[in-house]
């Protein structure tokens, strides 16, 4: 634990420290994301509004790939607040063990076991003026199907790097 945040300690510094963010809307973002899952994710806007994310999540014994389109929205007329929403697909695999889920029910795996099913996410994300540091916080419903079917809704906080 004081790896990890010494790792995300010194990320930040580094990042603040990097070059400014010259435009409102950027093109590629990558940062970390603390949800189901502790990892790396980049972001990627088609357009003005349409993103594809990849999240890679690492878990106690496992991994999980998921893949997201998202809408970007303004929201509330704040500068460079945007509300997103979209949906996508997750697949990874868990050893066995006893997995705490957000919602409080635990599951457990008497072995290795597959894990792939839909997401959803719906957030905001805030670029900090004058910096190359966006924020993210949502809400990610995902239903696994691999080892379910079970429902679950994680929030996620983001931090990226915009480039």
């Amino acid at each position: 634990m004081k790896k990890s945040i010494l790792l995300l300690f010194v990320l930040t510094i580094v990042l603040l420290a990097g070059k400014r963010a010259a435009a409102q809307d950027y093109r590629v973002a990558a940062g970390l994301k603390f949800s189901y899952e502790f990892g790396p994710t980049v972001k990627y806007f088609m357009d003005n509004t349409d993103a594809l994310e990849a999240e890679l999540g690492l878990r106690s014994h496992g991994v999980v790939f998921t893949g997201l389109w998202e809408r970007h929205i303004p929201a509330f007329n704040v500068e460079k607040l945007k509300f997103y929403y979209g949906f996508g697909a997750h697949i990874g695999g868990v050893g066995a063990g006893t997995y705490k889920r957000f919602n409080g029910d635990n599951i457990s795996y008497a072995n290795n076991s597959i894990l792939i099913g839909a997401d959803g996410i719906v957030g905001l994300e805030y670029i900090i003026p004058d910096s190359p540091i966006g924020i993210s916080l949502d809400l990610d419903p995902r239903l696994e199907l691999g080892r379910g079917p079970y429902f679950d809704i994680a929030p996620g906080l983001g931090l990226k790097y915009i480039f």
